[in-house]
């Protein structure tokens, strides 16, 4: 059976009673997850922000999955412990496909996690040729592949799995933007023409840092073709669980779990999308 990722713990809307300026913590291994931040935002202005980056972690591809079950449990519990949220985002493919099981068996608190924009993707194409562009990981993921046989078993989906572009966009976030050529060469696999002629029309994004690179992938893409952020379908759900907001800017607090990469180019980056209080508690991983 296929974990519903957007539930909110196993609580209806109904039974959830947040606070009238609810806290939202939105979670990631590094920076990706500002891009679900900001439609969260735009959801609920009212709300109380924590932006929480397992950076000591980044990236969790390269963690064995039971690894990264007890890396995650053990800084989520850090974070709740400390900052009490009504709600916690899992703004992150690889966490929320491997550990929300065992996140809601252990806290009380709703957690709502991101999903492959697969359906989307089958409803919006028009030539039938989709393509789910992801880290390795979610390509390989069981998970992916149910969503593909679910809901997309009329198109033609292409996985392309970048080892890279997850680092490329923390690069372009730290004033370090990689060339075009390297870029490209990321995405290029997403474009086909098949022997009819007809070429890809839609592109997921599934994994939360590459709308943080959208505008070039725009720019460098052979053909225009409708790009599917996530994003604002993690906000729906949020708005869905907590309820419509007033309006309001609250400040973001970040928290960072490392913290080597914050310079001053990184933090501007951060000010800008409200983060201008940026905290951080030390949890090194340690691999055994």
């Amino acid at each position: 059976m296929r974990i519903d990722l957007m539930a909110g713990a196993t609580l209806s809307a109904a039974a959830l009673h947040p606070a009238p300026q609810p806290v939202i913590l939105v979670f990631d291994s590094g920076l990706g997850g500002l891009t679900v931040l900001e439609q969260v935002r735009r959801a609920r202005p009212d709300a109380r922000y924590v932006y929480a980056a397992d950076d000591a972690a980044f990236p969790y591809g390269r963690l064995a999955e039971g690894v990264l079950v007890a890396r995650v449990l053990a800084v989520m519990e850090r974070l709740l412990d400390r900052h009490r949220p009504d709600l916690v985002v899992i703004a992150c493919n690889t966490a929320s496909t491997l550990v929300l099981p065992a996140l809601r068996q252990r806290f009380a608190t709703p957690f709502v996690g991101v999903v492959p924009p697969i359906k989307p993707a089958a409803e919006t194409t028009r030539s039938r040729l989709v393509t789910l562009l992801a880290t390795p990981g979610t390509v390989a993921r069981a998970y992916t592949h149910d969503l593909i046989r679910t809901y997309a078993g009329a198109c033609r989906v292409s996985l392309v799995g970048s080892p890279n572009l997850a680092n490329y966009a923390e690069a372009e976030l730290a004033g370090a933007p990689v060339d075009d050529a390297a870029l490209d060469a990321e995405i290029a696999p997403c474009f086909i023409t098949d022997e009819t002629g007809a070429r890809t029309d839609v592109v997921c994004l599934a994994c939360t840092h590459y709308p943080l690179l959208l505008a070039r992938f725009e720019r460098l893409a052979p053909w225009p073709v409708t790009w599917i952020d996530p994003a604002p379908a993690i906000a729906r759900r949020v708005t869905q669980l907590l309820g419509p907001g007033e309006r309001g800017e609250a400040p973001v607090l970040g928290a960072f779990t490392g913290g080597a990469g914050l310079g001053a180019a990184l933090r501007a980056s951060l000010a800008r999308r409200g983060l201008h209080e940026v905290d951080v508690e030390a949890m090194p991983l340690t691999l055994q």
